[in-house]
């Protein structure tokens, strides 16, 4: 069951310290091998783009970034069982897409299990293209599984970025 979202814009902010434990809380009901706090801490050290999409002031998902020289990677994003379906996670995808716009990058990259079809029709309809595969990527109750590589290409944002809602 998704939520109903009690305001048309949901809120994107730095994901602090003081955020893990609710973000550990949905890696650990989304995910079969989840995140641990140290991986989360450790991106933050690292200094990646590390947000939290905010719901009546819960958390109500994440996303965490890398930026290289001239593209994103996408290394986790994830939105609570409660929330899903109710525009987090496009929103999320939607705040990189004008951080690297901005940024002159060119493009953004992300793998996503080969199963999970919501994700993926998700960034379909976001533009990312199928661009590859890993194989054996996830673990996986019996062995591993394959993720597709997607590759969303920024050039054909520039114009139109003026109608995404920028977030820092």
């Amino acid at each position: 069951m998704s939520a109903v979202l009690k305001s048309d814009t949901l809120n994107i902010r730095l994901l602090e310290e003081s955020d893990l434990p609710a973000v550990v809380k949905i890696e650990q009901a989304s995910y079969r091998f989840p995140w641990s706090e140290r991986i989360f801490l450790d991106c933050m050290a690292a200094g990646y783009r590390c947000r939290v999409v905010l719901s009546d002031g819960k958390v109500a998902g994440y996303c965490i970034v890398a930026y290289a020289t001239c593209e994103v990677h996408i290394l986790n994003i994830c939105v609570g069982p409660e929330y899903r379906k109710g525009g987090c996670a496009r929103q999320l995808i939607e705040n990189e897409i004008s951080k690297a716009v901005e940024s002159n990058l060119r493009e953004i990259y992300l793998e996503v299990r080969v199963s999970n079809m919501a994700a993926i029709s998700l960034y379909k309809g976001l533009g990312f293209k199928k661009v590859g595969l890993r194989k054996d990527y996830y673990p996986a109750e019996s062995g591993r599984e394959d993720a597709y590589v997607y590759r969303l290409l920024l050039k054909s944002f520039v114009q139109g970025v003026s109608n995404l809602n920028l977030y820092v």
